[in-house]
Formats: C-alpha cells, sequence, structure tokens
C-alpha cells in the first residue's frame, strides 16, 4: 500500500457559476509536502462553508477505482482529477472503516473520516452526465482524512493502517444503504465520528 502521488491546486479554476472559482484541480507535486493539520502546504479551498477544516483536511481516492472509472467513462482518470490530494495503490479505501488510522510515509498519521459526497462543482468539473448520481450509485466515494500527526509525504510513501475501530461501518457503508444494526454498533463503539455522521446513524437506528 502507498501514495502513488500528492496532489496540490496550482491555479484557482471557474466552476459553476452558483460556486465561481474553485480549487478542485489538484496537480502531482515532484517534492515532498509539508502536511499540517488542515492539510497539504500550498494547497486551498473555495468553498469554505462545505469544504475544508480538519476532518476534510485531505481527500483519498485509489488507483483501483479510478480504473474502474476509466473503463466506466471511456476516459482516463489522472491523478487529481477528482480533486484529490493523495491517489493510493493497494489499499482499500471503500472498505476502510470510519475511526480506521494510517501512519503515510515515516511521520504523517491520518483518521478515515467520511465518504466523499458529490457536489455541483464535481459534476461541473467531470462534464459528465447525471455525475452525481453515477458517482453515488458505483459507490466508490474516496475518503476523507483527518491529520493526527503531523509530517511531510511524498509520491511512493508506504501507507500502513496503524488501528482499525471495533465496528463495521466502512466508508461504503456510510456512503450506500445504511444498515441499521451496524449504525447501533458503530454508535456503541465509541468511535469519534463527525457530528453529521454521528446524526445520520441516529436517525437510521432511529427509523428502524
Amino acid at each position: 500500500m502507498r501514495l502513488l502521488t500528492v496532489n496540490v491546486v496550482e491555479e484557482l479554476i471557474p466552476g459553476p457559476k452558483e460556486t465561481g472559482l474553485t480549487a478542485i484541480d489538484k496537480r502531482p507535486q515532484v517534492d515532498r509536502v509539508r502536511v499540517g493539520e488542515l492539510g497539504l502546504a500550498g494547497d486551498s479551498v473555495c468553498d469554505t462553508k462545505n469544504h475544508g477544516g480538519p476532518d476534510q483536511a485531505l481527500y483519498a481516492y485509489a488507483e483501483e477505482d479510478a480504473d474502474w472509472w476509466s473503463a466506466e467513462l471511456g476516459r482516463e482518470i489522472p491523478t487529481g482529477l477528482f480533486g484529490e490530494n493523495f491517489r493510493t495503490e493497494g489499499l482499500d479505501i471503500t472498505g476502510a472503516l470510519l475511526g480506521e488510522i494510517w501512519r503515510i510515509g515515516a511521520e504523517v498519521e491520518v483518521m478515515v473520516r467520511a465518504p466523499r459526497i458529490p457536489c455541483i462543482t464535481f459534476a461541473h468539473r467531470m462534464q459528465e452526465p447525471r455525475w452525481v448520481k453515477r458517482f453515488h450509485q458505483a459507490g466508490r466515494p474516496g475518503a476523507y482524512l483527518k491529520v493526527l500527526r503531523t509530517g511531510s509525504v511524498g509520491a511512493g510513501d508506504p501507507i500502513e493502517v496503524l488501528s482499525r475501530p471495533d465496528h463495521e461501518v466502512t466508508i461504503g457503508h456510510m456512503f450506500g444503504a445504511q444498515d441499521p444494526a451496524k449504525m447501533q454498533r458503530l454508535l456503541d463503539s465509541g468511535v469519534d465520528l463527525m457530528p453529521d455522521l454521528r446524526e445520520t446513524a441516529q436517525r437510521v437506528v432511529a427509523r428502524a
């Protein structure tokens, strides 16, 4: 398991008229990049209402899922196209548990926080029919990461799973149809959850 690329915005580009400029266009970096609590040095977030902050400091997407999309869409999915900071190889991001902790390289540690929810900026970027719906249906959302330990990262750095919490709710489960029993185990596990994910789990359990 390793980082294929580390991607940072180099130039803001026009997004949909509702949002204006966007930092979704990430480009791979040759040198090592410093990782702080709010993400990669030199990166930026335009829509701070819906993106960024400690719980969305980094966005990781798997090469294997990008390859799947490439075959599905009949086009290349180059690193950074989805706005990801990390393109990974050999790591099942969809199967990662909420609260799982990874070490990247020798220094950086991150926690898996939430699946990526597609938005109008992402749809504008892709220029594919019904993109938001198709992205949901595919169930390959990638994961937002919280930085627990700062340091630097670079292409080729190994990724190690340091710990996995005692529940069964993966990025894929949280993104798709949510099972009440699994949501209850998630809540009972005591894992650190983003407030909106905790509320979602509580609603699923209450409706059961």
